[in-house]
């Protein structure tokens, strides 16, 4: 089984993330890059596929700048067979990236697509189910458990009420969640080699693919500060008091 993941390349996490002085968007100049924690979990529930000899080909893909090979040694560092990089100097917005994506699916047959279910970067949740949709293939979202039997995937699902389970025929779009699983240490050695491996460079051109936006970003400003003063109170009494009289609006 051919298993293709699609990864993306974020601020980390634990950064402070600082706005342009143009408001246009968030610096990334001199700050460091990691891969999407979600999209992490996507790689090592494939390699653990491959490990269970169910995954024979892991493609990891990301779009973007040179500057994202570097996530993508990580990927073949945590176990992944081939990297393909499709060159965007610009930001993307999810349904344009999903049309990339779909023009690679097309190219590569996988029987499996995995992506985290969203980019801590905006939080869209959007590509993984666009791209399905352009495919026309069955869809699990924030799955937290897999199972494959031949040509069928039980998934499942974390949803508002609890779990979902959901048996789809392959091929089949998943996206993601924390529970899945817990992403392996990538060891030295392993880093070293994946530096050594070549990495598949493609352009939008070559993939016919329309980058055309559908929106455009007008300014990126910071969160407004809420906290408008500090109280401090000297008992447990003193907090009922303004609990209550601030559920009843005075």
């Amino acid at each position: 089984m051919k298993v293709l993941v699609a990864i993306k390349q974020v601020i980390d996490p634990q950064v402070k993330i600082q706005v342009k002085l143009d408001d246009s968007g968030v610096e990334t100049d001199h700050v460091k890059l990691v891969m999407n924690p979600f999209d992490e979990i996507a790689v090592e529930e494939a390699v653990r596929l491959k490990e269970k000899s169910i995954a024979s080909d892991i493609i990891l893909v990301t779009v973007g700048t040179t500057r994202c090979q570097e996530i993508l040694r990580t990927g073949l560092a945590m176990g992944g067979d081939r990297a393909i990089l499709i060159e965007a100097a610009q930001i993307l917005e999810p349904l344009i990236v999903a049309k990339i994506l779909k023009s690679l699916v097309d190219m590569e047959k996988p029987s499996l697509i995995l992506l985290g279910k969203q980019a801590v970067d905006n939080d869209a949740n959007q590509v993984g189910q666009m791209l399905a949709g352009l495919l026309n293939y069955a869809q699990g979202t924030f799955i937290s458990g897999l199972t494959i039997h031949e040509n069928t995937v039980k998934v499942t699902r974390e949803v508002d009420e609890g779990t979902e389970e959901l048996q789809l025929t392959l091929p089949a779009v998943l996206t993601t969640d924390l529970r899945l699983n817990q992403p392996r240490y990538v060891k030295l050695p392993n880093l070293m080699r994946a530096k050594k491996k070549t990495i598949e460079i493609l352009t939008l051109e070559s993939l016919g693919t329309s980058i055309t936006p559908h929106s455009t970003v007008l300014k990126v400003t910071e969160p407004a500060n809420q906290i408008k003063k500090t109280v401090f109170l000297k008992d447990a009494q003193a907090l009922a008091s303004l609990l209550e009289n601030f559920t009843a609006g005075k």
